[in-house]
């Protein structure tokens, strides 16, 4: 018999032909042998292709997934100043009752249009955030305004301090103010924003223009909260489904959030263009509620447009609700007493009885002149129903708060995070917080209200509750409880078996402020440049990172085709030996044989005729 082998690694092949068999091979034409090769070459590239194609989007999405979760261990790492590829940015919030410097800072953009700029804090050599905060706020310069550029110089002072000085130049700066100049005259408003505006450039040599200073509104504030929210939750980073159109993008759901302060209390969550009004004048109304942005670099894109509701509730807060619930017992008993001739809450052996104090709590509130002794009886449920009236909340379909519009929500495909209140209430005494679970919280808070001062005392003073907690926490504990639960179920009609409320104090262990969403806003253009340059080198990296990958596939393609060259060669040489033996060779044909077989396979020493095999 004859054997030919045939290997090219990592596979062999091996083929045996006897001589009593090979005369009963039915040969396959020259055309058939075309069309077979053809046929298995065509499988062969479209394996490639098919394999290749996935194992470049599977390593290009492992490689995004790698380094974005690489960025949330070195963002609080020492930023490296001595990275030239690493571009600076500030930004000074103006509040109430002082201003604060942020820097930030972001290496290059890869040069994906889909992808935002990754911004992230800026530390110095002892890993802290350089930030830096001064006293009072600028709305105090109202009646000297040629003092607002001397009183911002310390904050850009310290910020240039920080960044190369070769960076300063091409290192935005944005000053914006929040409330506090908010409640001033636009006289005087402008005559601060226009000291800073004629006098920062000449002081500094950052990247400054008029319209980088300014006073923004309550809503604006609202979206740059959302926004550095969502940002750090990784909500911004679209998942690629496969192809190159927008269609292949696959959004990520982003989350709403909840934040309640002392004085004011702030909701924000994206509303889908689906949603659609009762009336033209609630749509009116809606407008004014409704902030539509892109957040991309290139306004042809849709991938980064967010359509988000914000609205900010002053006095709803938990420090001014009290306030409000003070005042209104007041009022209410001593018009009481005055009619009746009574004397409730005079003094400490005739107690006002408060259902939202803890039980056995003695309290004083009012005006000197009108002091009104209280004492709690704990009553969770009482309380609550005594607040829902400052709710203000009205019987209209899709309204909040104060009778506000507020778009529905998918509540089962929703999600929700609560700052501030939403997490002292959860976590500082009663120790739940992280997920939301509204049973637990309602039986947990009337426990709580239900329990003696005494014994609330003693456990204080034993640590066992959480650090933030002080005695004005214990205090009032009881009605924030009840104020957080109304304001979450009633003014902002979440279901009772609602599931999809987180309350967080930081977010991956870092606080979230508004100004992180206003600068990914404000520089959402600059990657045009990165990305103009990524495409002039687009080929060459493409090749760069596939290669390692689809190599090997390249080799077992090459291998693969000379094996099926090699075959069809020497089907070939067969079906002419094959001819040969069925019409009698002739004896220079015998010659050629002996020169061909050789050079074909293996040859076992046996004499040659004519018909080659015996």
């Amino acid at each position: 018999s004859y054997r030919i082998s045939l290997s090219c690694f990592p596979a062999s092949w091996h083929f045996s032909l006897s001589p009593l068999v090979l005369p009963s091979v039915p040969l396959p034409s020259f055309r058939q042998l075309l069309f077979f090769g053809l046929l298995v070459g065509l499988l062969g590239l479209i394996y490639l292709l098919l394999v290749t194609g996935k194992g470049q989007d599977s390593w290009n999405r492992k490689d995004n997934y790698f380094h974005r979760h690489l960025a949330r261990v070195t963002d609080v790492e020492a930023t490296d100043t001595s990275n030239h590829n690493l571009n600076y940015g500030l930004v000074v919030d103006c509040g109430s009752s002082g201003s604060r410097v942020f820097v930030y800072c972001w290496p290059r953009h890869n040069g994906n249009p889909h992808d935002l700029l990754d911004i992230r804090q800026m530390r110095d050599q002892h890993r802290k955030p350089v930030v830096m905060k001064i006293k009072p706020g600028i709305s105090a310069l109202a009646k000297t305004p040629e003092k607002a550029s001397d009183y911002i110089h310390p904050l850009l002072s310290f910020a240039a301090r920080h960044i190369p000085k070769h960076k300063h130049q091409e290192t935005p700066l944005y000053i914006l103010c929040t409330a506090g100049m908010r409640v001033l005259p636009d006289s005087q408003q402008e005559a601060l924003l226009e000291d800073l505006r004629t006098d920062i450039p000449v002081r500094f040599n950052f990247l400054f223009s008029d319209s980088h200073v300014e006073v923004i509104s309550g809503k604006q504030e609202g979206v740059y909260a959302w926004i550095g929210i969502n940002f750090v939750l990784g909500k911004f980073n679209h998942v690629d489904s496969g192809g190159d159109q927008q269609e292949a993008l696959v959004r990520t759901r982003t989350a709403g959030v909840l934040d309640m302060g002392g004085v004011s209390t702030q909701i924000a969550y994206e509303v889908p263009k689906t949603v659609s009004f009762a009336s033209p004048q609630q749509e009116e109304v809606a407008k004014n509620l409704l902030a539509e942005f892109n957040l991309g670099c290139d306004a042809h894109r849709t991938e980064h447009v967010y359509r988000v509701y914000v609205s900010t509730f002053l006095g709803f807060g938990g420090n001014a609700a009290r306030q409000r619930y003070e005042e209104s017992i007041v009022m209410n008993t001593l018009t009481k007493n005055k009619l009746l001739g009574q004397h409730v809450g005079e003094t400490g052996e005739s107690p006002l009885l408060d259902p939202c104090l803890p039980s056995d709590l003695q309290d004083e509130v009012g005006p000197a002149t009108q002091k009104l002794h209280l004492l709690g009886t704990g009553d969770f449920d009482h309380c609550r129903q005594l607040l829902q009236p400052f709710l203000n909340h009205t019987n209209e379909t899709h309204s909040s708060l104060n009778g506000i519009y507020q778009p529905p929500i998918d509540y089962p495909n929703s999600q929700f995070y609560g700052f501030s209140e939403f997490y002292y209430c959860t976590e500082d005494v009663l120790r739940m917080g992280g997920d939301f679970n509204s049973s637990k919280y309602a039986s947990a808070a009337k426990s709580y209200c239900a329990t003696q001062w005494r014994t609330l005392k003693e456990r204080f003073d034993s640590g066992l509750y959480g650090s933030h907690a002080d005695v004005h926490r214990l205090k009032y504990q009881c009605f924030k409880s009840a104020w957080m639960y109304e304001v979450f179920h009633t003014g902002f009609s979440f279901p009772m078996d609602y599931k999809n409320l987180r309350t967080a104090l930081l977010v991956y262990d870092k606080e979230v402020q508004w100004t992180l969403g206003a600068i990914l806003y404000r520089t959402r253009f600059l990657p045009l440049r990165d990305i103009q340059q990524e495409s002039l080198k687009g080929v060459h990296s493409h090749w760069r990172h596939s290669f390692s990958f689809v190599n090997n596939h390249y080799l077992f393609l090459a291998c693969f085709l000379v094996v099926l060259l090699s075959i069809l060669l020497y089907l070939l040489r067969l079906r002419r030996i094959h001819s040969c033996t069925t019409q009698r060779c002739t004896p220079s044909t015998v010659k050629w044989l002996e020169e061909v077989i050789p050079k074909m396979a293996y040859c076992e020493r046996m004499p040659l005729n004519c018909c080659f095999f015996q």
